[in-house]
């Protein structure tokens, strides 16, 4: 009877997947589980990872002269990189490395190991470990690492499931694939993770050794910087400016001009409407169709998500795994919209659940449109988020609000997304009135279709209706009984002034859909792309930028801090552009699919970081002093840059320049005299500086005479003027 090893991501997973196979537990250990599975005729020994176990080395870890910032040290390129446990989790990485090497291959190939727990010894011939962490590529990741740290030789598969269901898991189970078929992925994650690591750790020390200040820069985290302190910027320099409407109303409808310039010009126009006739000169009348919106990806989840009830991007995430962890829904790290046709019965089904698992759902007029949400070439390693079957059983009981509203969320939007459109009337009005036009909108609803369902949820869950994800439904509609030609007597008008309004920082919500849109207008259409970062790293990035003090959320909108916008204003431009950074990620997406050699990327990631250090060469001694504003004594003679006060003498601010002017030098040494501030001050502008307490040691007292400075081969030479023009060479 063959013995296998699953590794999952979590304890509780491990503890799920465990359930799902049916396996009896014969024993239940430190780290680990195992027990028989009745399903598949297996011995199954079940352990975890609890997270990441493994990291990348520190530049530190590879020398340790690394320890101090030195810019003369960059780049830091390893050969080869080095890995280490994470501290802390040196004891389960023990246990799942001696498991992962409890070789058998076949009931006669046994080998002893020594037993995880102190009080006993077992035989395990693995025949095969089975990678059940998360089906992405941070999940390939995590196992991987491990794997290849444990020096294990035993073979591999792949567990890739999009629901915690007992059912996917053991269909899952029984079409495991071989771990080699995911290598495509592997090298993608590790590409991401040494990208990461190269240009976080050179970016970081460089800017940071050149500025004196510790400057963090990230491939992802910089550009979504960028983006919040060139909003910032655009709303500091935005200036105000008044513009004006005329409103006629009459017969039931008021209508509007267009912007006037001028204060003057639009009372006089109100003067002349008001009490004049006016006439319908125009009236046309357009049937349209809002279509339901698509199921949610991960992305748009969050985005709503934080829209209906402000909840940031990583808690909306956290919630959506705990979720999925519970059997409630499904993958939530998904960048799909659509599932795919062999799900159609599995989705239609789920649909005649709907108002079961949702009560505010009970008198919705939910549609079968199945066919909508199906698209095979938009799905590619999990399909969109839905609620399970699973759910019919286990319910909302003892879900968190967070949780519960998360939960209907999804549920109401594969309600919309399969019901009918929705079918309105446009009616478009045009008025003339003293020669000018005024004009008037108006909406009619004759079939509210998929909005009905989006309303019921509203009335359910909100309490202050937001703005409408799909369709603003702010026109009136228009009077009955309007026609061309038709006279409107006893017009009443007036005058109203507005003001231009600056860009609205951002919120989650529309910080997620910039970073998801990044690079959009840089791709050739048709280009499957990724955008700036990517759905199951958006959040984290998010929050690591806030606890890095580079941004701060007020209330629901997050702004730059002054230290985020400093760090962008010294980040060279294609550093910091969300363009670039999303053509990784496309690049990224062609190591995954196995159309780009890992090995061209991760050049390209090193040419990025030699032009990087480049750019830094050039950065001038004025500029670096920019976050440590100093006094300047006075300029340069010799080059002109700023002269700062050290502790032992007056510096050139340029590293290239050797002048300095010593506090204590020899020329003044036999004097009992020392330069002091206001003596350099004036030597930098005039060239001397008088002072009357030199101190002759042959005459034993002090004299007056003026001290002069000249330069020679770029370093301070002295004489002395007296009051006699003696001069004292030196």
């Amino acid at each position: 009877m063959a013995n296998i090893l699953i590794v999952s991501e979590k304890p509780s997973v491990g503890r799920a997947v465990a359930r799902a196979l049916g396996v009896k537990e014969s024993g239940r250990h430190d780290g680990y589980m195992e027990g028989y599975s009745d399903f598949f005729g297996l011995n199954i020994w079940v352990t975890w990872a609890a997270g990441h176990l493994v990291q990348m080395c520190s530049p530190d870890q590879y020398d340790s002269g690394y320890l101090k910032w030195r810019y003369e040290d960059l780049p830091i390129l390893p050969g080869e990189f080095k890995y280490g446990i994470i501290p802390g989790r040196e004891k389960q990485f023990q246990t799942v490395a001696k498991l992962m090497n409890a070789v058998g291959g076949s009931g006669q190939d046994q080998m002893e190991l020594s037993a995880l727990s102190q009080d006993k010894k077992f035989l395990v011939p693995f025949a095969y470990v089975v990678n059940a962490c998360d089906a992405g590529r941070e999940g390939e990741l995590i196992f991987r690492r491990i794997y290849e740290m444990s020096g294990s030789s035993v073979p591999s598969r792949r567990l890739w499931i999009s629901s915690m269901e007992d059912s996917a898991i053991r269909d899952g189970f029984a079409h495991l694939k071989d771990g080699s078929e995911y290598q495509n992925l592997y090298e993608a994650s590790v590409c991401r993770a040494e990208a990461d690591w190269l240009i976080g750790m050179n970016a970081t020390r460089a800017f940071t050794t050149k500025y004196f200040k510790r400057l963090v820069v990230g491939r992802v985290q910089t550009p979504m910087l960028a983006m919040l302190a060139e909003r910032q910027d655009k709303i500091d320099g935005f200036v105000k400016e008044a513009y004006y409407t005329v409103e006629v109303e009459g017969g039931g409808i008021r209508a509007a001009s267009g912007r006037i310039p001028e204060e003057a010009d639009s009372d006089a126009l109100a003067g002349k409407c008001g009490g004049a006739s006016a006439v319908v000169s125009g009236l046309s009348k357009v049937q349209k169709k809002g279509k339901p919106p698509k199921l949610y990806d991960l992305t748009t989840l969050q985005r709503e998500a934080n829209r209906f009830f402000g909840y940031t991007a990583q808690e909306t995430l956290d919630a959506l795994q705990e979720l999925y962890e519970a059997k409630l829904v499904t993958y939530p790290r998904t960048d799909s919209q659509y599932v795919t046709s062999d799900m159609e019965q599995t989705v239609s089904e789920m649909i005649g659940l709907l108002s079961e698992i949702f009560p505010f759902l009970k008198d919705a007029d939910i549609g079968y449109n199945v066919e909508r949400v199906i698209n095979n070439d938009k799905v590619s390693d999990h399909h969109a988020v839905l609620p399970t079957k699973e759910a019919v059983k286990n319910g909302m009981e003892g879900l968190s609000e967070k949780q519960r509203n998360i939960f209907c969320l999804v549920g109401q939007r594969l309600a919309q997304a399969v019901s009918g459109e929705c079918i309105y009337e446009e009616t478009a009005v045009t008025v003339l009135c003293e020669g000018h036009e005024f004009h008037a909108k108006g909406r009619t609803v004759l079939q509210p279709g998929f909005k009905k369902i989006g309303d019921v949820f509203q009335t359910a869950f909100l309490k202050d209706k937001p703005m409408d994800t799909d369709m603003k439904d702010d026109m009136a509609p228009i009077p009955q009984g309007l026609y061309e030609g038709m006279e409107i007597t006893e017009i009443r008008a007036g005058s109203r002034r507005h003001f231009t309004s600056p860009p609205k920082p951002y919120n989650e919500d529309t910080l997620l859909s910039e970073m998801e849109r990044a690079g959009s207008g840089e791709f050739e259409e048709g280009t499957e792309r990724k955008g700036l970062g990517t759905p199951a790293t958006r959040a984290s990035i998010l929050e690591k930028l806030i606890s890095s003090g580079y941004a701060e959320r007020r209330g629901r909108q997050i702004f730059p801090t002054a230290d985020g916008r400093e760090l962008a204003a010294v980040i060279p431009d294609y550093l910091k552009s969300a363009g670039m950074t999303a053509e990784w990620e496309n690049r990224l997406l062609l190591v995954e699919k196995g159309q780009l050699d890992g090995r061209d990327f991760m050049q390209g990631i090193t040419e990025l970081i030699r032009a990087v250090l480049k750019e830094c060469d050039a950065i001038s001694a004025q500029e670096r002093q920019r976050f440590h504003p100093k006094d300047a004594v006075g300029g340069c003679p010799v080059c002109g840059n700023p002269v700062y006060e050290g502790k032992k003498n007056f510096y050139c601010s340029s590293r290239e320049c050797p002048f300095s002017l010593w506090k204590e030098n020899r020329y003044l040494a036999g004097m009992g005299k020392r330069i002091d501030k206001k003596m350099a001050a004036d030597l930098l502008e005039n060239g001397r500086t008088h002072a009357e307490d030199f101190y002759s040691q042959k005459k034993g007292r002090a004299f007056a005479a003026d001290l002069i400075m000249g330069i020679k081969d770029g370093r301070a030479s002295f004489s002395m003027e007296f009051p006699k023009n003696k001069a004292k060479e030196g």
